[in-house]
C-alpha cells in the first residue's frame, strides 16, 4: 500500500539525471503497491533547497513531467539524497497537493515520504495550526513533515543541537499508527533517516569493496527516554516544551563500513518497500524491524533504537543476500505481469515442493516446522487467519487438515477475528497466511495471538517480511516475486504449502500412510497437469468473447473442496474485470440463490470427480431445469456433463480430491484475465486496489 524508494550516493559521482532515473526505475518496480500518484524530491542547485516534482497518475506520467522540466539534469553530485513515492490514496484524493513527497514549509526544510496511516493526525494538525503552520494538503503525512520542523526549531530555541537520528526519535514519540517513513532535510545534507512500524522498509547496500562484517550493530541509548519532547492532550493543545538533553553527536562508527585504511569507501544505499526494486542494483539488503531508525551519513548505515535493550532483543541486523533474479520481476514475452504469473504456475508449484518432498519414499520435510511439529500435534485446535486470496487457500485446505490430523480447524478473516476479540489460548496453534507477510490486519492478529501465548506459524512468500520474522516458525512458499495485484501463483503455492503442512503433521500415523502416498503422488503430477490446463487459454478467450464479455454478473457454484475455488474465482473476476461475481456453496442453491437463475445469468459450476460429484450434478440439473445454461468445469473425457443443455465444458485433468482445486482455479484466473483485457482494463493495476495492504 504505497511504495517508498530512496537513493543515497557517497563518493560515487552521479548526475542529477542519473539519480532521477534511479528513483523512477525504483518507483516503476513498486507501482503495484500504489499507482494513483507519484513524486520525487532531489537536491537543488544551491545548498538549502530541494526540487520536488509530483503529479497524479502512474510513474510514466511523472517521468514525462520531469523530462519536460527545465532544471539542470547534468549537475554532478558525489553525495546526494533522493527520495520518491508512489501512492495508493488513503487521506485525500489523487491531486497534486496530496501527492508525496510532502514538505514542512514552502522552502522544503524537511521532505517526507510515508506509507501507512497516522491515527492521531487530526490532533497533530490542530497543534501545528496553532503554531502558525499552513497546510497544503489533506494528508496525514504532511503533519509528519511539519512536526519535524516544529521540533527542530524548538530544539534550536532551547539551545540544543540534535543530530538527524535524535530528531527522528523525537518526532516518532508523537506519532500513533503505522508507517514506513523516509525523510531528508536541508539541515542535514547528504543524510537520510528511514524508519518503520507495521509497514515494510529495507536498505540495500552497493559497494565494490567487501563489507567487513555482514551485519550492522543496533545502537541502543543508555537508558529509556523518560518523556517525549512535546506532549499534547486529546484536543491537540500544547502542554509545553520538555527539555531533552542533547545526546552525543556521532560518537559511533559502523563496523560493517570501516575500510582497511580508514579512508571512506565509495558506497550507494537504497531504501525501499520491496526488495524487487533494488535487485537491479544490489543483492545485499538489510530488513528493518519495527521501531528501527536507519540513519545514513558519511557513507555509513547506523541502526538506532529509541529505548534501551530488552532481554533477548537482537543487537544486530543481518545484511542478507537476495536470491531473486532481475528476470523474475520482468514481464518477458507477456503483455501483463498477471498473465506471466498465471503461466509461471507449473514452475512456482514445483519450487514450493522442491527439496521438501521425497517422492520416492513419500516423505515431506519442512525445515521451518520440523522442531515444532510435536508441539503442534498436541494443540487443542488450529486457527487459520488470513485475508482475501490467502483466506481462500486456508478454506481450500481446511478439510484435509481435519482429515489427516483430527484436530479441529477454524478459518478466520483477520479483520473479523480482531473485531470479535476471538478467544485464543496457549494450547492453540495460529497459522497466518499472507503473500506479502505485511498485511496489516493479519499482522495485528498475529500480535494479538502472541500476546495470548499461542504458538504462531507463518506461511508467507516474502523473505524477511514482518510475518516471517515475528512468527515462531513457518514455511516460505517460494513462489517468486508476484507483481500483479491479483494474486495467482501465490494462491496455488500457498495451497501446496498448506497441504504439505498437513502431511507433515500426520506423518507419524501408520493408518494414514496410503492416503499420504496418494496425495504425494498427486503433488508430483501437479506441475505437468497445470501445463495441461493452461492449454485451455484459447478456448477460454473465445468463451469470454462469445458469452461473458457483455454480462454484468456471474455466479460460481462449488461444493466441498471446490467451494473455496468458487470464492477465489469470484474474487479474481471482481477485482480484475470489475464484473459482479459471487461464489456460492452448491448445497445452498435452494435456499435463496436459485431465485436468480434464468436463461440470461451466466453460471460456472465445478463438477470434477470427488465424493460430492452426485450432489453437484443435482445442483447443475436444478439450474438447467430453470433455463440456466451453465459453463461446467469437469474432468477430461467426462461425458456425463457433456450435453446440449450445458453452455460449454472446460475439461481439466483429474487428481486427488484435496488437490483438484489447484487445477480448477486456473480456468477462473484465465477467465478473469481475458474479461479484463477485452474490456480494456489495466490488468496489473485495477482501480482502487493495491498489492500489499499495509493499512487497516
Amino acid at each position: 500500500m504505497c511504495g517508498i524508494f530512496g537513493y543515497i550516493n557517497f563518493l560515487v559521482d552521479k548526475s542529477r539525471g542519473e539519480i532521477i532515473d534511479t528513483l523512477l526505475d525504483g518507483l516503476q518496480r513498486l507501482e503495484y503497491r500504489g499507482y494513483d500518484s507519484a513524486g520525487i524530491a532531489v537536491d537543488g542547485d544551491n545548498k538549502g533547497e530541494s526540487i520536488i516534482v509530483k503529479c497524479p497518475g502512474k510513474v510514466k506520467v511523472l517521468r514525462q513531467k520531469i523530462a519536460d522540466s527545465d532544471f539542470d539534469k547534468n549537475l554532478v553530485f558525489d553525495n546526494h539524497v533522493g527520495i520518491a513515492h508512489t501512492r495508493w490514496a488513503t487521506h485525500g484524493q489523487p491531486m497534486v497537493q496530496n501527492c508525496h513527497p510532502h514538505r514542512s514549509d514552502p522552502t522544503g526544510e524537511f521532505v517526507v515520504v510515508h506509507n501507512g496511516i497516522i491515527t492521531n493526525y487530526a490532533a497533530l494538525r490542530k497543534l501545528l495550526l496553532s503554531k502558525g503552520f499552513k497546510f497544503e494538503s489533506e494528508t496525514d503525512t504532511e503533519c509528519i513533515a511539519k512536526l519535524f520542523k516544529h521540533i527542530y526549531d524548538s530544539n534550536l530555541k532551547e539551545g540544543f543541537e540534535v543530530d538527524f537520528n535524535e530528531l527522528t526519535k523525537q518526532v516518532l514519540y508523537e506519532l500513533e499508527g503505522s508507517y514506513g517513513l523516509l525523510v531528508k532535510s536541508v539541515h542535514y545534507p547528504g543524510e537520510a533517516c528511514g524508519t518503520r512500524k507495521g509497514s515494510p522498509l529495507l536498505v540495500g547496500v552497493k559497494t565494490e569493496k567487501k563489507l567487513k562484517v555482514d551485519f550492522v550493530d543496533v545502537e541502543f541509548p543508555e537508558s529509556n527516554a523518560e518523556s517525549p519532547l512535546l506532549q499534547h492532550g486529546a484536543n491537540g493543545q500544547d502542554l509545553g516544551l520538555l527539555p531533552v538533553a542533547p545526546g552525543d553527536l556521532r560518537t559511533s562508527q559502523s563496523r560493517a563500513f570501516l575500510s582497511e585504511d580508514n579512508i571512506p569507501m565509495p558506497i550507494e544505499f537504497f531504501f525501499s518497500s520491496d526488495p524487487a526494486s533494488v535487485i537491479q542494483h544490489t543483492k545485499k539488503v538489510l530488513f528493518l524491524e519495527d521501531d528501527d531508525i536507519a540513519h545514513i551519513y558519511d557513507g555509513e548505515l547506523h541502526i538506532h533504537r529509541a529505548s534501551s535493550k530488552n532481554a533477548g532483543e537482537s543487537g544486530v541486523r543481518p545484511i542478507q543476500t537476495l536470491e531473486m533474479e532481475l528476470n523474475e520481476i520482468m514481464k518477458g514475452p507477456y503483455k501483463h505481469f498477471m498473465q506471466k504469473e498465471i503461466f509461471e504456475q507449473p514452475d512456482s508449484a514445483f519450487n514450493t515442493m522442491r527439496g521438501r518432498i521425497d517422492f520416492e519414499n513419500f516423505v515431506v520435510t519442512l525445515g521451518g516446522l520440523k522442531q515444532w511439529l510435536t508441539t503442534i500435534r498436541r494443540c487443542r485446535r488450529i486457527i487459520m487467519i488470513a485475508c482475501g486470496t490467502s483466506y481462500h487457500s486456508c478454506l481450500a485446505t481446511r478439510s484435509i487438515f481435519e482429515e489427516l490430523t483430527e484436530i479441529p480447524v477454524s478459518v478466520e478473516l483477520a479483520s473479523d477475528f480482531l473485531d470479535r476479540k476471538s478467544p485464543v489460548f496457549r494450547d492453540d496453534t495460529c497459522v497466518f497466511v499472507s503473500q506479502s507477510g505485511e498485511t496489516a490486519d493479519s499482522i495485528l492478529a498475529l500480535q494479538y495471538c502472541l500476546e495470548r501465548g499461542a504458538l504462531t506459524v507463518g506461511i508467507v512468500n516474502s523473505v524477511g517480511s514482518s510475518m516471517s520474522r515475528q512468527t515462531h516458525c513457518g514455511v516460505h512458499i517460494n513462489a517468486g516475486p508476484e507483481i500483479g495485484v491479483a494474486s495467482t501463483k501465490a494462491y496455488t503455492s500457498q495451497y501446496i504449502a498448506l497441504v504439505m503442512f498437513a502431511l507433515s503433521l500426520s506423518n507419524d500415523s501408520i493408518s494414514r500412510t496410503p492416503r499420504h502416498k496418494e496425495i504425494i503422488q498427486g503433488l508430483q503430477k501437479i506441475p505437468e497437469q497445470i501445463k495441461e490446463v493452461l492449454k485451455l487459454e484459447e478456448k477460454i478467450k473465445d468463451l469470454c468473447n462469445s458469452t461473458l464479455n457483455e454480462q454484468k454478473s456471474l455466479l460460481l457454484l462449488g461444493r466441498g473442496y471446490q467451494f473455496a475455488t468458487a470464492l477465489e474465482g469470484a474474487l479474481k473476476i471482481k477485482e480484475i474485470s470489475y464484473m459482479h461475481s459471487e461464489g456460492v456453496l452448491a448445497g445452498e442453491l435452494k435456499h435463496g440463490v436459485l431465485a436468480l437463475v434464468d436463461d440470461k445469468l451466466p453460471i460456472i459450476a465445478f463438477a470434477t470427480r470427488d465424493s460430492l460429484f452426485p450432489k453437484v450434478m443435482s445442483a447443475i440439473e436444478q439450474v438447467i431445469a430453470r433455463d440456466g445454461r451453465p459453463i461446467v468445469i469437469c474432468n477430461q473425457g467426462d461425458a456425463i456433463v457433456a450435453n446440449d443443455k450445458v453452455n460449454t465444458t472446460l475439461e481439466v485433468p483429474q487428481t486427488v480430491d484435496c488437490l483438484q482445486g489447484l487445477l480448477n482455479v486456473i480456468p477462473l484466473q484465465l477467465i478473469s484475465y481475458w474479461l479484463a483485457v477485452n474490456r480494456g482494463i489495466d490488468v496489473d493495476f485495477p482501480r482502487n486496489l493495491a498489492k500489499s495492504v499495509t493499512v487497516e
